[in-house]
């Protein structure tokens, strides 16, 4: 179908007059002012971490606490503007930096723990913890979230929503690490970076069914 062809029917099929889209930016702020009080919630019901004033004062851990978050922020924003006709195709491509940043540290992480406790600094352990945890704080992050992109235009609609995915995983497991007291490189890369990574494939394989033209979608 022609682009011409199909905003007529489009047209014609509308019910009411459409709205306009909220801004990527102001849809961010709304994702955000959703997510943060639940992850606050499920913090105070899980119990902070002990040494959490502790962890406070440590640079790495601000730093891959920071990347985890900047992954999620952008990620968010990066879903948001790829469901708006015309906004430019690099926007996609900006969750690049901080994930990078966010792997990076940690394996920085793990060589330091290599450094400091040689191969049982490396030694991989049984979590399964993390996994119903980043499933639990990211639940509502990720409803919220889907909630949004089906108001977007499905330009791409895969990406779009693994990028949603991505965002709403990363910020579970930023919540998470409030909470879960697992700081070892290469535990929180494998159990933690897995399960975001493993939510975030999942979400992009759902994304031609979750972002649909609605006229579509009603057949």
């Amino acid at each position: 179908m022609k682009t011409e062809d199909l905003i007529r029917t489009l047209a014609a099929e509308a019910r009411s007059p459409p709205r306009r889209l909220r801004s990527p930016a102001v849809r961010l702020g709304l994702w955000l002012c959703v997510s943060v009080p639940w992850i606050a919630l499920v913090v105070a019901v899980m119990g902070p971490r002990p040494d959490l004033a502790i962890k406070a004062e440590e640079t790495r851990w601000l730093l891959e606490q920071g990347a985890t978050l900047m992954t999620a922020v952008t990620a968010a924003m990066a879903a948001f503007c790829a469901g708006v006709p015309g906004r430019p195709r690099w926007e996609r491509s900006v969750p690049l930096a901080p994930v990078a940043l966010w792997i990076g540290l940690l394996g920085a992480g793990c060589l330091r723990d290599w450094s400091l406790a040689g191969p049982q600094g490396l030694a991989l352990q049984v979590d399964w913890a993390c996994v119903p945890g980043i499933v639990t704080v990211g639940l509502v992050p990720g409803t919220a979230m889907a909630i949004m992109l089906r108001r977007g235009a499905p330009l791409a609609p895969v990406l779009s929503v693994g990028l949603g995915g991505l965002a709403a995983a990363a910020l579970a497991d930023f919540g998470l690490r409030l909470f879960h007291a697992q700081d070892a490189g290469l535990m929180v890369l494998v159990w933690q970076v897995g399960t975001v990574a493993a939510l975030t494939a999942f979400s992009a394989a759902f994304g031609h069914r979750l972002v649909r033209w609605r006229h579509l979608a009603a057949r």
